[in-house]
């Protein structure tokens, strides 16, 4: 039975697996430690200083929609389905990409 299972594509198929599952994961824990939280902007924070900024930039207000409300509603809440969605297919591409089945001698990766 071992001769038709095939390691090298496993293995790759098993890091595109292990990096969509760390695309999901990351953007809510990102926006954490930017100090993007539950409770709201952490003071003293990278986010404390680019909510900062984005008022200063913008003439006192924090835009709704930009990057600061964005990030800070992802860390109020999380993701949601689509946020999911890309942060999956953004880890899934990226760890495809690096993986070592895509060398130009020899592509384990057919098909994958």
């Amino acid at each position: 039975m071992n001769d038709y299972i095939d390691k090298e594509k496993v293995l790759c198929w098993g890091g595109v697996a292990a990096g969509v599952g760390a695309g999901v994961v990351a953007v809510p824990v990102a926006a954490g430690a930017l100090g993007f939280g539950a409770a709201g902007i952490t003071a003293g924070s990278l986010a404390a200083k680019m909510m900062s900024f984005s008022a200063i930039v913008s003439g006192g207000g924090v835009p709704a929609g930009g990057v600061v409300a964005t990030l800070q509603s992802i860390g109020a809440a999380g993701t949601g389905l689509a946020g999911k969605t890309l942060g999956g297919i953004g880890g899934g591409w990226l760890a495809k990409k690096i993986s070592p089945c895509q060398s130009e001698e020899k592509n384990k990766c057919d098909g994958c």
